[in-house]
């Protein structure tokens, strides 16, 4: 039994929706005590998740209860924010009616980043997972909400083709939208009214770890959490787009060393070995020869160094992330010390605000809740045959071929860790190119 649903879930490309992306049927064959719920929607103006767990609770109880079936655990807990009131109110009221008594709700404090999944089983289960590990090292593995829904899905048969975003920002009616993966983001924009300016940038993701959009034919993918319209001078805008070589040098050049980044870095405040402010005097030269180097593999670049806690304004989070790129394609590792992970006795007082930081970010006037907008349909998508951790699809459809929602494109390649891809909406195959299956209705 447990094998089929594991496959059930591989056979229809549920994936990580609140991160990275990591094949869900991956964590679904852990052993663990504790299933967690990321309900945090930690980065500031994201409201798919509330949205969901208000809409689609049972659903995603559902969800919950399979993953916990498949992982032996004994508890699942639904944690998310109290200013969420009406996902709480949800959330609690689908607890209290559990017949199985294995279900809890945690109320998690509202500051930046809850979500991390290392923060979220920290501040839920009192344990610190080790550096560069997982939280299956201490006994959980921890779960998006879309994911689970998309999980009670699979046991229907059906398979991830449709999205739950948020967008936002300078657009004329914010919204969380569900969209076919795949559609272009010109389109979900004109779903939403359109840009109310007329210069602008899109971030694709939150306002912390999202990135700027090169434009807006782009797809969105089974990991788009959220689209944001700005201004390409905005405080969020501006060190994304800016050259990654020169905003080194002038990180470098004008760091004064003063370990704010430090100070307030989540994972340091956990007791892991990170020091943002040592990594900021890091040559390129020194990058495969420094014990300091390899310091970078322990970040997750958050952004809290670079968009709340540097008075300088430079960008420790770029100069880590640079580095572990280097140390990451040379296949160098963290060497675990094995020393007791200590929390710093600070750690609570140095939690930084969302409401903190969404003034730090000149966010304050789309900090408004977006309501759900609908169901979008697209007369053309372009799936990536890459939207997960691990190695990317294989195409088993060819140009000229016809498909309807939910047809397999893009299979695992064999023995390799990956997720499927399905068509998201009825059409022909019009190309196949640079990793991309194109479909027009």
């Amino acid at each position: 039994m447990r094998e089929q649903v594991i496959e059930k879930i591989r056979e229809t490309g549920v994936v990580g929706a609140g991160g990275a992306g990591l094949p869900t049927h991956v964590k679904a064959s852990a052993t663990v005590d504790t299933v967690l719920v990321n309900g945090a929607s930690c980065e500031p103006l994201l409201m798919s998740d509330p949205y969901l767990m208000e809409a689609e609770i049972d659903t995603v109880i559902r969800g919950l209860h399979i993953v916990m079936d498949c992982t032996g655990a004994s508890k699942g807990i639904i944690c998310l924010k109290g200013k969420h009131s009406k996902a709480l109110a949800t959330v609690k009221a689908a607890v209290a009616k559990d017949a199985t008594g294995r279900l809890e709700a945690f109320e998690l404090k509202d500051f930046y980043p809850a979500g991390d999944e290392q923060v979220l089983v920290h501040e839920v289960l009192g344990k610190t997972v080790p550096e560069r590990g997982i939280p299956l090292q201490v006994g959980s593995v921890v779960s998006n909400v879309e994911s689970l829904f998309n999980i009670a899905q699979a046991m229907e048969g059906t398979p991830v083709t449709h999205r739950y975003l948020t967008v936002t920002g300078d657009i004329k009616n914010p919204m969380v939208v569900k969209a076919p993966v795949g559609t272009l983001v010109s389109d979900v924009l004109a779903f939403a009214g359109g840009p109310t300016i007329a210069d602008y940038k899109v971030v694709d993701g939150g306002p912390m770890m999202g990135r700027v959009l090169p434009d807006i034919n782009q797809p969105i993918t089974k990991t788009t959490s959220g689209l944001i319209v700005l201004p390409p001078e905005h405080t969020v805008v501006a060190g994304k787009i800016m050259n990654p070589e020169r905003l080194r040098r002038i990180t470098n050049t004008v760091c004064c060393q003063c370990s704010r980044c430090t100070d307030l870095c989540p994972r340091n405040l956990l007791g892991h070995s990170l020091h943002p402010h040592k990594l900021m005097r890091v040559l390129d030269s020194q990058v495969l020869d420094s014990n300091i180097a390899r310091e970078a593999l322990l970040c997750s670049e958050c952004g809290i160094c670079e968009k709340f806690a540097c008075p300088m304004q430079v960008s420790p989070r770029e100069v880590n992330a640079q580095i572990k790129k280097v140390l990451m394609s040379e296949k160098i590792s963290w060497e675990s010390s094995g020393k007791e992970l200590t929390t710093n006795p600070f750690r609570k007082i140095r939690a930084v605000p969302t409401s903190r930081l969404i003034q730090r970010l000149n966010l304050g006037k789309y900090e408004a809740h977006a309501g759900y907008g609908g169901e979008m349909t697209a007369t053309k998508v372009i799936l990536p045959l890459s939207q997960h951790i691990g190695a990317p699809a294989t195409c088993v459809v060819s140009v000229g071929d016809t498909v309807v929602t939910g047809d397999l494109i893009g299979e695992i390649p064999e023995g390799a860790m990956g997720a499927r891809v399905h068509a998201s909406i009825d059409g022909v195959i019009e190309s196949i190119a640079d990793g991309k299956v194109t479909i027009k209705s």
